[in-house]
């Protein structure tokens, strides 16, 4: 259990350095200049975004799985390589000066999948309850939350144009892919809904949270989080269905050719978005 803590703590600490490091609040002249330099380093909000988003909760889910049980290297093994991976892939995003969205949705499908592994891992190996872990990331992401808004006055991503707010920005969506995870098993698994009638009641708390911002008004800030967190469960159960055996309700293509046929989808859309540059954020003003 050490050992694996000490994994999960080099990647957090990798962010709260970020955080402690560098300045959250600059002058409004210094504000212009960097923003104009880091602005653009998440993508716009767009169709596109959602349907990468699900697929890579999907690939979190799936790949995990492969190399955990198809690959025979357990839990710890996965853990590490995954999260080494990650690390890798956040100083690379970290270091630059704008989105580059094949850098960007390359720290998504890795974070995707070490948040899938840090729920395993507390269930599997340390026999976790998922309604506690639910509960536990709930807390962490909720004190995330609290930090970041303390601290920069804003949850938008349009308004993240330091360091530290990105560092918010990734540690809140690495405790969302963790949480989304054990919600979606607990509603899955514990409570006995199946993928099936899973991935329908999180595509509907989707859709209501979608209608309330189009035509109820409701800010945007806190139903792009709450889509972002209720897209991993949705995600998830999509990835079992597809991949499960048939007797566990599932279609029976399994974890690798699940794996591939999603990748194979997200790098398409990102060789798309890269060449398109449909999804650079053009504005600060909304969230």
């Amino acid at each position: 259990m050490s050992e694996w803590i000490g994994l999960l703590g080099a990647v957090g600490l990798l962010l709260v350095g970020i955080v402690v490091y560098y300045p959250g609040r600059v002058s409004r002249g210094a504000q212009a200049g960097f923003a104009r330099g880091v602005l653009s380093k998440v993508p716009e909000v767009t169709v596109y975004f959602w349907i990468i988003k699900v697929l890579c909760t999907t690939v979190g889910e799936t790949f995990a799985d492969f190399l955990n049980v198809d690959l025979g290297l357990g839990l710890t093994v996965t853990t590490y390589v995954m999260g080494a991976a990650l690390a890798v892939a956040l100083v690379a995003q970290f270091r630059l000066d704008r989105y580059v969205p094949g850098v960007y949705w390359l720290a998504v499908v890795l974070i995707s999948i070490v948040g899938t592994l840090i729920t395993d891992n507390l269930t599997d190996n340390f026999g976790v309850p998922l309604w506690i872990s639910t509960i536990v990331f709930g807390a962490a992401l909720a004190i995330t939350f609290s930090a970041w808004y303390t601290s920069e006055g804003t949850l938008s991503i349009h308004t993240i144009f330091t360091r530290k707010r990105e560092a918010f920005y990734w540690l809140a969506i690495l405790f969302t892919f963790a949480l989304g995870t054990a919600a979606g098993d607990l509603v899955s698994e514990g409570y006995g809904l199946g993928y099936w009638r899973s991935g329908i009641l999180f595509a509907l708390v989707i859709g209501a949270v979608a209608l309330a911002y189009f035509y109820g008004k409701a800010n945007a800030v806190l139903a792009f989080w709450i889509a972002y967190i209720m897209t991993r469960p949705l995600g998830a159960s999509l990835g079992d269905l597809v991949s499960q055996r048939h007797a566990a309700g599932g279609l029976g293509l399994g974890t690798v050719w699940t794996s591939a046929l999603f990748l194979i989808t997200i790098l398409a859309l990102v060789v798309f978005l890269s060449l398109t540059r449909t999804d650079r954020i053009a504005s600060t003003e909304n969230a």
